[in-house]
């Protein structure tokens, strides 16, 4: 929504750079079920199939068997995961599919039996058609948008349609909020292109204003019929991993099935290196059918070409040996897929320069290579914070944004980069720059491999365990600090975690916790506590299965709970139906026998609450904390969940509302900093795209920092600087 912090920036694709994970499911199925249904099953997908039952029936963490109660559950999630909103299956289809299939599911794949499935996936595929059909139809007839009746969105809590004519007034509903949303869109992109037009220079704004002359209806039938061509173009790989991971989550939310082509991006993500041509993409912001070069990678295939340019727009690209696959309609995620390639291999991608014909566009031949993505491994800065007495003190933030490691290269004996190793030379960066401090920022951190957390651990304290792990057996391991004593950096440090902090992140967190060797600042972990073994021998494709659970040193699990801060700031995620305990069947919480270990020594509740109070206070005067704070309450305004009036002068008023709220949060924030406010809704809407704009084209480490991000470095900082004048329990 329009009044998300600036924090979530725009997401661009690097081919050559990582690609977001994206749940198959989450789109709507449109071809033909006859065409669809011809595709039966291979024999490795059979086998794939047979494989993860076996191992989720005798080798899961909660040794839960594949039983007929169990492929009931597995029976249900599939239908949830073709069909996550209730709104393409009808009960008749669910009640006939489960008299059908539901006592013999779980046999059938312990058998690698897909026929009940591909039959699902195909009555799905029917409903869609029907879905699709009848949009299109419908958005052909005038709308009206001043309807009297209300419908709730999100459905995913309620039932199936019983019939057909409840569907359909279903279907009606949500396309008129859909328009009525495009509409209101619109308008408000008219307002951003008068002011962009009338202020180009200041903003260099020209490529930003858009010019719509679609009407909303076919903005929206253009957006199903995009839809309808990517679902078309998907394989049977891809519904064998919905399959898979439906089974997978009636065990816990982690155990997951990767199809050939995810597996590739999660190796991908996890080594920060592939295999591309150097360039980040996004949708056209005019016409988001064409796919538009944002920037080059420095030194990337592309950018040594001179042949490629930002802004560039990608309307085909061919293989080599193969046609050229005309891509306009096409979303990134497949182009990335028909980018990507062997080192070595060449690649012939179709560009054209903006508004110029397609007639015009040329071929570009490029031979793919390594892409380094320097950017996105751990950085070191410094920064100056004052402490109480308004001295001015040298802090060192290191930001590390997972724990990666890439395993491929070194399974292979290769030089490889890893966190541990990375960290461990930013430290030594940081110590010789004369720090007062350490702020090690872990927000947003999704985890990653274990042994370079225990690593990184052992940086910091001086010996003794840093995690315990518990198989599905009961046996439970010890990681140890194994540098004999060393600690690359032992000066004081707070550890800055928030509610995206997942898996490692929570492990380092509270190992530092335990230890007594940092206070940990900011917003309660995700809670993720488990461990998965990674399972590259498959048949076809990858999976992660769960057979393992964190413990802290002290005994206690990092599961389900997380890691609570010593010190609170404000969450940005508060409301947000957000971490392990919203997700579906999360392993509980539990804990175990403790293991021993010397503290650095640790501050007395009263100390912690004393820094508490003084960070709270801040936070109260902070403009941006306030900022943070006042777009929590506006975003959480909303629910999908609720009713919502299918009336566009409704729906005005409280966009309106909104726009109002959020604008007098931007400008108040803005007056408490120095800078001018915003006169009106549109200046603020078009200063904030032409910023992101901005910086989508620097490279990571070239942005300058968000202030409201930035907020949490220095408060982090001034909690840190108020402890070293607290004294410490010693033990």
């Amino acid at each position: 929504m329009h009044y998300k912090q600036l924090t979530a920036s725009l997401l661009t694709l690097i081919l050559g750079g990582s690609v977001l994970l994206q749940s198959y499911h989450s789109a709507t199925a449109a071809q033909d079920p006859q065409s669809v249904s011809a595709q039966a099953p291979t024999s490795e997908q059979r086998q794939v199939t047979r494989d993860i039952a076996a191992r989720l029936d005798r080798s899961h963490y909660l040794d839960k068997h594949l039983t007929t109660a169990t492929g009931k559950e597995i029976l249900t999630n599939y239908y949830e995961a073709l069909d996550p909103n209730h709104s393409l299956f009808l009960q008749t289809d669910i009640d006939e599919f489960n008299q059908k299939y539901g006592n013999q599911f779980a046999d059938m794949l312990k058998r690698g039996d897909l026929n009940a499935a591909f039959e699902i996936y195909d009555r799905y595929l029917k409903r869609a058609n029907q879905y699709y059909d009848y949009a299109q139809k419908f958005l052909q007839t005038p709308v009206n948008l001043k309807r009297t009746d209300s419908v709730v969105i999100d459905r995913e809590k309620l039932p199936y349609f019983a019939d057909a004519d409840a569907q359909r007034t279903f279907w009606q509903q949500q396309l008129t909020y859909q328009l009525i949303g495009l509409t209101l869109s619109q308008e408000e992109e008219k307002a951003k292109d008068q002011f962009f037009t009338a202020n180009a220079g200041q903003y260099d704004a020209a490529d930003l204003v858009k010019n719509e002359t679609r009407t909303p209806s076919q903005i929206l039938a253009n957006r199903v019929k995009r839809q309808q061509g990517q679902m078309a173009r998907r394989n049977t790989d891809q519904r064998v991993e919905s399959l898979l991971n439906a089974a997978m989550a009636a065990y816990d939310p982690h155990s997951s099935y990767f199809a050939p082509t995810q597996a590739t991006e999660i190796q991908i993500q996890n080594s920060l290196e592939l295999v591309g041509i150097g360039v980040s993409i996004q949708p056209d912001r005019k016409n988001p059918d064409y796919t538009r070069i944002m920037s080059l990678v420095d030194g990337g295939p592309a950018a040594r070409s001179g042949q490629i340019k930002p802004n560039d727009l990608i309307i085909g690209v061919a293989s080599e040996g193969t046609n050229m696959v005309d891509t306009v309609g096409w979303s990134t995620r497949e182009i990335v897929n028909l980018i990507r390639g062997k080192k070595g291999s060449t690649v012939t991608i179709r560009v054209k320069s903006q508004n110029a014909p397609d007639s015009a566009a040329r071929n570009v031949s490029l031979v793919r290579d390594v892409i380094k993505q320097d950017d996105t491994g751990v950085t070191q800065r410094v920064v100056t914070v004052n402490d109480k007495n308004g001295t001015p003190k040298r802090i060192g933030v290191l930001e590390i944004p997972s724990f990666y490691l890439n395993y491929k290269a070194r399974r292979a004996g290769e030089s490889y980069r890893s966190v541990g190793v990375d960290t461990e030379n930013a430290l030594n960066a940081l110590s010789a720059q004369n720090i007062d401090g350490l702020v090690v920022d872990l927000r947003d951190n999704p985890g990653g491999s274990l042994d370079e957390v225990s690593k990184m651990i052992g940086m910091f304290i001086k010996s003794g365990p840093t995690v315990q792990i518990r198989d599905n057996r009961g046996n439970v391991q010890v990681y140890e600090d194994e540098d004999g004593g060393g600690q690359v950096y032992a000066g004081p440090m707070v550890v800055l975690i928030n509610g995206g902090s997942a898996s490692a992140s929570e492990i380092f967190a509270a190992a530092m916790q335990d230890y007594g060797r940092a206070l940990v600042i900011g917003s309660t972990t995700t809670g993720k506590g488990s461990a998965q073994i990674q399972l590259d021998n498959l048949p076809l494709g990858s999976a992660t299965l769960t057979q393992r659970k964190f413990y802290r040193v002290t005994g206690g699990s990092t599961q389900n709970k997380g890691v609570v801060p010593d010190v609170s700031l404000v969450n940005i995620y508060e409301g947000l139906d957000f971490g392990e305990r919203y997700m579906k069947n999360p392993l509980k919480w539990d804990t175990i026998r403790a293991v021993p270990f010397m503290p650095a020594g640790n501050y007395s509740s009263d100390t912690v609450q004393a820094l508490a109070q003084a960070s709270k206070q801040r936070q109260a005067r902070d403009p941006q904390f306030v900022y943070l704070a006042k777009l929590n309450a506006i975003r959480n305004e909303e629910d999908d969940k609720k009713p919502v009036k299918l009336n566009i002068d409704d729906r005005r008023a409280y966009r309106l509302h909104l726009e109002q709220e959020t604008l007098a949060a931007e400008n108040q924030r803005r007056v408490a900093t120095g800078q001018t406010p915003y006169r009106d809704w549109a200046a603020y809407q078009a200063a904030q795209d032409a910023e992101l704009e901005a910086r989508s084209r620097m490279k990571q480490a070239e942005r300058p920092k968000l202030p409201e991000s930035e907020a949490f470095i220095q408060e982090a900082a001034r909690v840190m600087l108020d402890s070293l004048t607290q004294p410490k329990t010693s033990h």
